[in-house]
């Protein structure tokens, strides 16, 4: 299983788990609020009924529930719709509450007598009835002690209409669920997006270096290859032949020493290691320098600066100006014949490499600069690494046909800003 794949699987993976935990937690919410919603609104009717029941009970004070004017007082007494039921200790109904002149539901018989006789040997009772046409119903019973004051003589049962608070709690439910399922659903490709937005650096990284290490090694098969075969003629030669075959073999080793330090440098801007110094710095000495510590090798060079201030990191600004001169000194000429390279540095933080060879292909200005394009065999690697540098300092690298019928690279970079006295 490839390093991608792996990516690939884990993204799938954190797609599942992200879905999977929202969906816990919509739902546990969802039935938590669900369950809450039905608890309230039955505690609410619980709360309303227990305060009927202990005005009819206030009503009837300790009276015997077998005199006569215990259905008179109850009878007068005006309550919420059902009706709220007297009942004695042996079930039998003794008054009703009076309805406010309205046709009530009538609550099933049997019902109450469960709720009254519940109440009778726990004190109180709630239950769940149902009227005769249907309605579901909120059954409170409360017993009430009698002359005595020890054991209940009788039980008060009111009653509730439920239909209109379950069919609201149903609603409820119903849209709570809605909902929560809908996003469920949109939780995996959310999930999706985040884990691909997590994994895609991650990925990329991964695809680039399959890239750089890909074309690396194909960059550094020809001089290889080239170097074995050097060394294998020189091991069968003598005199002047054995000396220019070691003479070349150094050139070569010297070009893959060059080509892998590119790399390196390269990997490491990439990779954020190699971190931008910013100091001031004097670009005309700088570029003098690497002047200085370039081998001619029969080439002409010409270094025309003035005195300029730049901020900046000295390694890679180096590097730059550097892989400029190697580049003008490799490309800059016709085959045979010296380079002529003219660098200028100008107070303005710009430095101009010129040369007079063949000039820059129809098209492939921008090019230049892109990773591994390269020209005659080169490593590719550094223009891209000078242009790099440049816009790391937040300065540019462009390039231009000559005067002088070659190429004129222009490196720019931000000067140090005076002091105001």
């Amino acid at each position: 299983m490839t390093a991608t794949t792996r990516i690939r699987r884990l993204r799938w993976w954190l797609t599942t788990a992200f879905a999977a935990t929202s969906a816990i937690g919509l739902v546990s919410l969802t039935l938590f609020a669900v369950h809450n919603d039905d608890s309230a609104w039955r505690a609410a009717t619980d709360d309303d009924l227990s305060v009927q029941t202990a005005l009819v009970i206030s009503v009837i004070g300790f009276s015997d529930p077998s005199r006569h004017d215990i259905g008179d007082l109850v009878h007068g007494f005006d309550a919420s719709c059902p009706q709220v039921t007297v009942f004695s200790r042996a079930g039998a109904q003794l008054a009703a509450t009076r309805a406010a002149g309205i046709h009530c539901p009538t609550v099933r018989k049997a019902d109450l007598r469960a709720v009254a006789a519940a109440a009778i040997k726990d004190g109180d009772a709630e239950a769940n009835g149902q009227t005769e046409d249907g309605h579901h119903v909120r059954l409170r019973a409360e017993a009430f002690p009698g002359l005595d004051g020890d054991e209940p003589v009788g039980t008060v049962v009111a009653a509730a209409d439920t239909t209109t608070d379950e069919a609201q709690h149903r609603r409820f439910a119903f849209l709570l669920s809605a909902g929560c399922a809908l996003l469920v659903l949109l939780s995996a490709p959310i999930g999706h997006l985040l884990s691909g937005r997590a994994t895609r650096p991650a990925l990329t990284a991964l695809q680039q270096q399959e890239a750089f290490l890909a074309e690396a090694a194909h960059d550094l098969r020809t001089p290889a290859a080239s170097l074995r075969t050097l060394a294998e003629i020189a091991l069968h030669q003598d005199g002047q032949d054995r000396d220019a075959a070691l003479r070349r073999s150094v050139r070569l080793a010297t070009r893959m020493g060059d080509l892998l330090d590119a790399l390196l440098t390269r990997a490491r801007l990439e990779a954020g290691v190699a971190q931008v110094c910013r100091e001031p710095l004097r670009l005309d000495q700088l570029v003098e320098t690497v002047v200085d510590d370039t081998p001619a090798d029969g080439h002409r060079i010409t270094v025309r600066a003035e005195e300029t201030v730049v901020v900046g990191d000295p390694e890679l600004l180096q590097r730059a100006v550097a892989n400029l001169l190697g580049n003008a000194l490799t490309h800059g000429h016709t085959q045979g014949e010296p380079a002529d390279v003219e660098i200028t540095v100008t107070a303005d933080g710009t430095v101009t490499v010129d040369d007079a060879g063949p000039g820059i292909p129809p098209g492939q200005a921008k090019s230049l600069f892109e990773r591994f394009h390269s020209r005659s065999g080169s490593s590719g690697l550094g223009l891209s690494i000078a242009a790099w540098v440049a816009h790391a300092h937040g300065g540019s690298l462009t390039v231009v046909p000559s005067a002088r019928g070659g190429c004129r690279f222009l490196l720019s970079v931000p000067v140090r800003e005076q002091k105001r006295p």
